[in-house]
C-alpha cells in the first residue's frame, strides 16, 4: 500500500488494518475524521505538520492495545523536520540527541548498568508493550503545541482509559505535570502508576532524575508474573 500524502489517507489505512484501537470512541464517533480534516486543513493552508502522514499512527500501529504492558505519555511530536516519527519522545533525527530524551535515556543506562545509547530511536520499546504516545499525534514544523487543541488528547485519555480498563497490570510511567493529570484515569488496584517531574533540563525542580522509573516498572511487572522490558537500546 503506498504512503499516504494526508492524515486523512493515514487514518484511512489505519482503519484497513482493523487494529483493537480502533473500538475506542474517538475512531467511531467522526472525532478522528474530524482531527484529520482540520489537521490537512493547516496543512493545505501551507503550515509544514510533523510527522509525515504514515506515521501519525505509528504509536498505536506498533503497539496493539492487547499488547500493551508500559506506557510513556509525552506531550506532542518534535517540532523540527525530520525529527519525529509518531512515538513519544523518540527521535531519529541527524543532530545531537533532544535535552529531554538525553536525560531519560541516562537514567536508563544507569539502572540497566548499560552505556548511554547513541541513537533516540525508541522503536524497540514500542516492540516490546510499551506505548509510547503523545497528547498530540501532529505538530507545526517550529511550533511546539500548534496541534494540542484540535482534539488529539480525546484520543490519549481514551487509550489511557482503554488499557486501565483492558489489561491485567500495566505499567504507567508518567512524567510531567500533563502526563501525572491522567492518572485520575488508571485503576491504582491494577496497575503500577509511577509518577515523577519532567525529564526536562528546565525542570526546576530536577525531581525526574533518581527516581528509577525503569527498574521499579520492571521489579512490578516481575512480581506480577510477567516479562520485564529490556530497556536498553543496543
Amino acid at each position: 500500500m503506498p504512503e499516504p500524502d494526508t492524515v486523512a489517507g493515514a487514518l484511512a489505512r489505519f482503519r484497513a488494518s482493523a487494529s483493537p484501537w480502533l473500538a475506542l470512541p474517538f475512531f467511531t464517533d467522526g472525532s478522528a475524521e474530524r482531527v484529520a480534516d482540520a489537521v490537512d486543513a493547516r496543512r493545505a493552508a501551507g503550515a509544514r505538520v510533523l510527522p509525515a502522514p504514515g506515521q501519525v499512527f505509528a504509536a498505536l500501529a506498533l503497539t496493539p492495545l492487547p499488547a500493551v504492558r508500559a506506557v510513556i505519555l509525552g506531550q506532542d511530536p518534535y517540532p523540527t523536520p525530520g525529527d519525529a516519527h509518531g512515538l513519544a519522545f523518540s527521535y531519529v533525527g541527524g543532530r545531537r540527541l533532544p535535552a529531554s530524551l538525553k536525560v531519560i535515556l541516562a537514567e536508563m543506562a544507569e539502572e540497566t548498568g548499560s552505556a548511554p545509547p547513541v541513537s533516540g530511536d525508541l522503536t524497540p520499546w514500542a516492540r516490546q508493550g510499551v506505548l509510547l504516545l503523545n497528547a498530540a499525534l501532529t505538530v507545526e514544523a517550529g511550533k511546539a503545541g500548534a496541534h494540542l487543541k484540535l482534539g488529539w488528547s480525546a484520543l490519549t485519555d481514551q487509550a489511557v482509559a482503554a488499557v486501565s480498563a483492558g489489561r491485567p497490570a500495566v505499567a504507567f510511567l508518567l512524567w510531567g505535570a500533563p502526563a501525572r493529570q491522567r492518572a485520575a484515569l488508571v485503576d491504582p488496584g491494577r496497575h503500577l502508576v509511577l509518577e515523577a517531574g519532567h525529564p526536562s533540563p528546565l525542570n526546576r525542580r530536577a525531581d525526574f532524575r533518581g527516581s528509577r522509573p525503569f527498574g521499579r516498572a520492571n521489579a512490578w511487572l516481575r512480581e506480577k508474573g510477567l516479562e520485564p522490558v529490556d530497556w536498553r537500546l543496543a
